[in-house]
């Protein structure tokens, strides 16, 4: 689901992005009384396992690939509005060290995913929470939530997708930027994500949420104490991270991220393309650290578990940092005389 590079034109990625702003700006408002200080730092482990969750690459028949996304699984945790802030975190930093998702399709991607998904996911939820009781009706409305939301935000990027070809074409009539229309998009991205991927999405989130409701029921949204017990969350993160190297067992690439070297020669809805679009082959390119996750001169499975190392740190030191300056910040703005 992630938009790669030059598939959306430039005007289209600025309208996702403008769109994002005002999200962005009400998440980050709003999260600040939502979540405690104590929790803060619990966004970071949110974006630690949405980015772990996307490493766990699935096939689909016809040779594409998808994976859980986690959205909703934050949400529940912490709350739409911090799981809008963590899944943004995490799909900035697959943009900028992996290559994972474009720079420029980061305001559609996080349109998607952080911010379709976490919101609509909850709100399934938590109208279905409110006619059931039970742990597991809570389950059931978090699968369902989880389910609708990722299917939601795989039809959003459908759209985006499948627009192009009717907006931007060059004087031959051939698509600038993703050639698809809406007619191959919406079945290709829906066919995968009704099935197989949205059944993977509720599978992690359930499975996860059910296991910190057990082990760590403090850390949930609805449960707040000075003192929460995370250490079965760390271990189930590095359980997790040491698992990544599952994901490379899927062959192929996911339906829309596709290089501009391979597109010609990719066959969709049963036809060869036989071009490669102008704006795809000649639009802005960004040089990552880890591209796809290797890393020069390590085997492929030591270098993907380096990867989700290396992204599941910066996402917890980011919501570290942040957590602390919040502390100073109060710390500092304290009035000595009301301590008297």
């Amino acid at each position: 689901m992630h938009i790669p590079e030059n598939y959306l034109s430039p005007a289209t990625c600025a309208v996702m992005t403008a769109a994002m702003v005002p999200v962005w700006t009400n998440a980050v408002r709003k999260v600040k009384p939502e979540v405690s200080k104590t929790k803060m730092p619990l966004l970071g482990v949110g974006a630690a396992f949405s980015f772990v969750g996307m490493m766990f690459n699935v096939p689909m028949p016809g040779g594409t690939t998808g994976h859980a996304v986690g959205g909703t699984l934050i949400a529940l945790m912490l709350g739409p509005n911090a799981a809008c802030i963590s899944v943004t975190i995490a799909l900035l930093i697959q943009a900028l060290l992996f290559g994972d998702g474009g720079i420029l399709a980061f305001g559609a991607n996080c349109f998607n995913m952080a911010f379709v998904l976490p919101y609509l996911g909850y709100a399934i939820y938590y109208l279905l929470r409110k006619r059931v009781k039970s742990d597991k009706g809570r389950y059931v409305a978090a699968g369902i939530g989880a389910y609708i939301g990722i299917n939601a935000a795989a039809l959003c990027a459908a759209i985006e997708f499948g627009v192009q070809p009717l907006l931007f074409t060059d004087a031959q009539g051939q698509a600038l930027y993703c050639p698809y229309d809406l007619t191959i998009s919406i079945p290709a991205m829906l066919g995968g994500h009704l099935s197989v991927f949205g059944i993977v999405e509720v599978i992690f989130t359930v499975a996860l949420f059910a296991f910190i409701k057990k082990t760590s029921p403090d850390i949930l949204r609805e449960e707040e104490k000075e003192k929460i017990n995370i250490k079965p969350v760390w271990i189930l993160l590095a359980v997790l991270v040491v698992a990544v190297p599952l994901g490379l067992l899927a062959q192929g690439t996911a339906w829309g991220e596709w290089g501009a070297e391979e597109i010609a020669q990719t066959i969709s809805n049963g036809d060869v393309l036989g071009y490669t679009p102008a704006g795809l082959e000649n639009g802005f390119s960004l040089s990552n650290i880890f591209p796809d996750y290797t890393m020069a001169g390590i085997p492929d499975v030591v270098a993907y578990i380096l990867s989700a190392v290396v992204g599941v740190a910066i996402a917890i030191i980011i919501f570290k940092l942040i957590s602390n300056r919040m502390r100073n910040k109060i710390d500092f703005s304290r009035n000595p005389v009301d301590d008297k």
